[in-house]
């Protein structure tokens, strides 16, 4: 018995986890037009013709030049090794085997653009997302790439116009080669986009286009008659939208010059790999010739908009309702939730949980050893106490821990005198925020700070995911400062200020973590601390210092930033969630700034962010206040104290686990396998550079195979790299867990080196690896 497409969707279902299979139908790269209204082209009536067309119509058409079998392209799909650990290699292999059409390979892909081109016979297009680089588009037309396709980038009605616009104008200084822009869905985004020397079209969904234009779903067709009317010269592809070859055709009746396919490519890729691939495009393509003959077409030049019936369509049918409520759209939600970068912990949280006899180096968490239940009773009874001694009456002190509590704070007292006594830092109570995590204090600081939609945030790369997560769900624009082998370097931050400032932009404020940095390990010397603060002094930016490692690493620790700010250029993230237990989910803010308000008074930066907080959390939890306060009253604020035995546990589990490195590979055998590994002094985390990919689908081989989990460093990366290395998390193994984890990652290493492609190794050269660590460091 032939399958059909459904099949193919029914044991891919079947196939994948159900978390996988959940990001490929809530946003499967381009195919989102579905989530907006599955329907809109099936729902397209077409006229039946007089006479029936010949068997075998003729698909062919030329677009850009090119010459396709079929009016259809692969769509730039994200998470192909979730369908099969071959992923993009399979679809290349498969489609050329089907049709000669082309692959749009996505921003997200995990294979490097050479690798991709040497596998493809069928014509190849890039994706790109984030700021246009010259490098890169010089490396995809060496390997032969024919066309780039731009992500938009959305904005919400009203604002100013988006940064598509100049990244299309700066993408078109790079490269001749033709560029289409993704994600328009207006005449006027046709017009912008065709006035900024655009080549293509690739039509959005409904729910948003380069300009925050929203049709409601249901509006396809509309939509598509307007871009088709408006492009005139140029191709337009429709993203996503089909899923049978009627669809297809329905799609040209209305404009389309092609059609971009989704899910279907990633079904057969579940079911078959690059033979699944080859089986649903050929199906596809026999559907829409089965539909030119039905409806009375010799070829592809015979369709158009007298093949539409115009009487008034049946109303689409609502989608049936989920128990107690109506269903909604991903298409109608703020575009981080389909952002695969969101995905990351779910997906490695998957992993871990499909694996539970894997030894998982990937969380960064506090090792349990040293909690003990009943402290948390003695601190918080510590707490009530000081408040009895201050003088509040038993009434009192209840009311303060039964009820709301001020929205900056109950203990920003006993904080201050504690990083007075610890740090150095003497900053007055009032500047002081405490926040539900350090996490909150990020989204406080981002939201107070950037005004506009031409204020940016700089970050290095790699960088912590908590910052880049916070500021993609504030919409926050985000420059990059590429880290180099030690380290943060001042000169490349101020280029970057440069950089920024002549593209009309104002950089507000530079994100660093200066100890045991996460995720790349590295301790900025106290040199250039002093230099970072001079230059943010010098060039009006503010310093956002987050140090979670500080006081549970080993040894003396060089002075934070804020206790060597004289200018108030630093404003302090800090956590207990390492140093007293992260249930407490306590953090808090030193904002201590000046703000001159519009009616002449004076305040600090902490007052506006208390008033952001009580629209957000209203206040953070009393009950762990106490716990936090009662922790540091314990210690006299001294939390280097309180933390001594951790901080000695993880230094030594640190060595312990380079030892076993050492144990298990040889300096000989590790200059064979160009294999690498940082030493860091302090923090949760250290970087192995390996002689293979470090991806998705290796993770995946590694816990199914040989019991071992670890992260992929290019997670943190944020414009590409860091493929190359993985990141192992030591902070709550125990010894003999180090000891398994370690065998069972030594033998993954080595069969993976075994079956590395030639030369991989020679690529990884000592030169090239970067020191970096990462992880999530959860507050």
């Amino acid at each position: 018995m032939e399958l059909t497409l459904s099949d193919f969707a029914r044991l891919a279902q079947a196939r994948v986890p159900s978390g996988t299979w959940s990001l490929f139908e809530s946003a499967a790269g381009a195919d989102r037009a579905l989530d907006a209204d599955p329907d809109a082209l099936g729902r397209v009536r077409l006229r039946s013709p007089a006479a029936p067309g010949p068997e075998r119509p003729e698909t062919a058409t030329t677009i850009l030049g090119r010459v396709w079998d079929a009016p259809m392209a692969i769509a730039p799909l994200a998470h192909q090794a979730l369908a099969h650990p071959s992923g993009e290699l399979a679809t290349l292999r498969g489609t050329a085997a089907a049709a000669g059409v082309p692959v749009v390979i996505s921003a997200r892909t995990e294979h490097p653009v050479e690798a991709l081109a040497a596998e493809s016979a069928a014509p190849l297009w890039l994706q790109v997302s984030g700021p246009p680089d010259r490098a890169l588009a010089e490396r995809a037309e060496r390997a032969g790439v024919e066309a780039f396709v731009l992500a938009a980038e959305p904005r919400t009605a009203g604002s100013a116009p988006g940064p598509g616009w100049a990244r299309l104008d700066r993408m078109r200084s790079l490269t001749p080669l033709p560029i289409l822009v993704q994600g328009v869905s207006t005449g006027r985004d046709v017009l912008r986009a065709l006035g900024a020397g655009a080549d293509g079209l690739v039509v959005a969904p409904p729910g948003g286009g380069l300009d925050g234009a929203a049709p409601a779903a249901g509006a396809l067709p509309d939509v598509l008659r307007e871009v088709a009317a408006a492009a005139g010269r140029v191709p337009v592809l429709l993203d996503g939208a089909a899923r049978r070859g009627r669809d297809v055709l329905a799609a040209l009746a209305l404009g389309a010059d092609a059609v971009l396919v989704g899910r279907p490519v990633l079904h057969g890729l579940a079911v078959g790999a690059a033979e699944g691939v080859r089986s649903v495009l050929a199906i596809l393509l026999e559907e829409f010739e089965d539909a030119m003959a039905s409806a009375g077409l010799a070829s592809v030049a015979g369709i158009g908009p007298g093949l539409v019936e115009t009487a008034e369509p049946t109303p689409p049918t609502p989608p049936e309702p989920a128990p107690g409520g109506r269903v909604l759209r991903a298409a109608d939600l703020h575009g981080s939730v389909t952002d695969p970068v969101m995905d990351t912990m779910n997906f490695l949280n998957e992993v871990t949980l499909r694996y539970p006899d894997a030894v998982s180096f990937a969380p960064g968490r506090p090792y349990g050893g040293f909690f003990d239940t009943e402290q948390i009773f003695t601190y918080v009874r510590r707490y009530l106490g000081h408040l009895a001694s201050e003088g509040r009456s038993p009434a009192e002190v209840r009311e303060t821990v039964y009820q709301y509590g001020p929205s900056a704070g109950l203990i920003r007292d006993v904080i201050a005198a504690s990083v007075r006594a610890d740090e150095g830092i003497d900053v007055p109570p009032e500047s002081i925020v405490v926040t539900v995590g350090c996490q909150e204090a990020m989204f406080l600081a981002l939201r107070a700070l950037m005004a506009g939609p031409d204020d940016v945030l700089l970050v290095s790369s790699p960088s912590y995911m908590g910052i880049t997560g916070a500021a993609r769900l504030l919409d926050v624009e985000v420059a990059v400062v590429e880290e180099r082998a030690d380290g943060l370097s001042c000169a490349d931050v101020e280029a970057a200020i440069a950089a920024e400032r002549a593209r009309g932009r104002r950089p507000r404020a530079i994100y660093v973590i200066p100890d045991h940095s996460n995720p790349s390990g590295i301790t900025m010397p106290l040199e250039t601390r002093h230099e970072l603060l001079d230059l943010a002094d010098r060039l009006d930016v503010l310093v956002l210092e987050d140090s979670p490692y500080r006081l549970v690493s080993p040894g003396a620790q060089i002075p934070a930033l804020k206790a060597l700010d004289r200018h108030r250029r630093v404003v302090h993230l800090g956590s207990y969630a390492k140093t007293v237990f992260p249930g407490a989910r306590v953090g808090y803010a030193i904002a201590d700034q000046p703000v001159l308000r519009e009616d002449g008074t004076r305040g600090l930066l902490a007052d506006e962010l208390a008033k952001i907080k009580s629209m957000l959390t209203v206040n953070t939890s009393a009950l762990s206040q106490a716990a936090v306060a009662g922790a540091l009253l314990e210690c006299g604020g001294r939390l280097s104290e309180l933390t001594a035995r951790s901080a000695a546990h993880y230094g030594d589990t640190m060595r312990y686990t380079l030892d076993a490195l050492d144990r298990a590979f040889p300096a000989e055998r590790r200059a064979e396998l160009g294999l690498r590994w940082n030493a860091p002094t302090g923090g949760f985390f250290l970087t192995l550079q390996v002689p293979f990919r470090a991806d998705n689908a290796a993770l995946v081989r590694s816990a199914e195979d040989f019991g071992v989990i670890w992260t992929p460093m290019a997670y943190f990366h944020l414009r590409g790299g860091g493929t190359g290395t993985i990141r192992l998390s030591i902070s709550y193994l125990t010894r003999a867990e180090v000891d398994e984890g370690i065998s069972r990652l030594a033998r993954f290493i080595e069969t993976e080196a075994g079956t590395a492609p030639s030369g991989a190794r020679a690529a990884m050269t000592p030169t090239a690896f970067t020191e970096v660590a990462g992880g999530h460091h959860g507050d």
